[in-house]
């Protein structure tokens, strides 16, 4: 490209940052349209790339421009230790819905009912792309594709359906929600077209999303401990669903 940085300025307002390297791999593999990306140390990236990422290391000697490191530094809120970034086209949201609203679903959809935390959200999204989750799902404010939430996701929003709902537009199925008065999850089997929705970090399922759920389900927890982190509870509900007979895709 014969001015990166003149392309970064023009495509930010629009594009999803890819911060770092893991972000830039996750996107490719899955592929992400990635217009433009730099970085500081080309070589150093590159070695990276045949260390861990082969299987996009062509892809990334054709996409990466070297810049001083001080112009990569410019471009981004803080800059990540690989010296890399990427924008990228976010994808459609009418693709996301119409994977979100697919059926029969052959995984859950994960829903965060009114996250607070950015970082909470981008690691249960890096979480469900993991296990081949169908998508996730935020209600309230919080922006599932917020820069902070992709930098924690690792570039892994292109692995699943990412999307902001009203709990009204939730995807059909099942509605399990996870709650400390709920069934022990243990003797619940979770169906693959189920909605899986975790409560916020502070004040748990909201009234609107409570009044929807088919069932209430609770993760097992030593007397006296408050919670689990968001992340971790996801990441149980999921194992639990996979070990009892869902699976990621191969």
């Amino acid at each position: 490209m014969s001015d990166p940085v003149r392309a970064w300025h023009r495509l930010a307002g629009d594009s999803v940052l890819l911060d770092g390297f893991h972000a830039l791999k996750h996107a490719l593999r899955f592929g992400a349209e990635v217009p433009v990306a730099v970085t500081a140390d080309r070589h150093t990236a590159l070695a990276l790339a045949d260390e861990l990422a082969p299987d996009v290391r062509d892809t990334l000697d054709a996409l990466l421009n070297e810049v001083p490191r001080e112009t990569y530094a410019s471009l981004v809120p803080r800059p990540h230790p690989t010296a890399v970034a990427a924008l990228a086209v976010r994808p459609s949201r009418q693709a996301n819905l119409r994977a979100l609203a697919h059926s029969p679903r052959s995984a859950p959809v994960v829903v965060l009912d009114q996250p607070r935390n950015l970082g909470n959200a981008g690691a249960v999204i890096r979480l469900a792309a993991g296990f081949g989750a169908t998508g996730v799902v935020t209600t309230g404010t919080l922006d599932p594709w917020h820069p902070t939430v992709v930098r924690g996701g690792a570039g892994l929003h292109f692995a699943t359906a990412v999307e902001r709902l009203d709990v009204d537009e939730l995807p059909r199925g099942p509605l399990f929600a996870l709650d400390p008065e709920g069934e022990d999850i243990r003797g619940v089997k979770l169906p693959d077209d189920a909605v899986l929705a975790f409560g916020s970090e502070r004040s748990g399922l909201s009234a609107e999303l409570r009044a929807r759920t088919d069932n209430l389900v609770a993760l097992p927890m030593r007397p006296q401990v408050s919670s689990y982190n968001l992340a971790t509870s996801v990441a149980m509900t999921l194992y639990h669903w996979s070990a009892t007979g869902g699976a990621p895709a191969s």
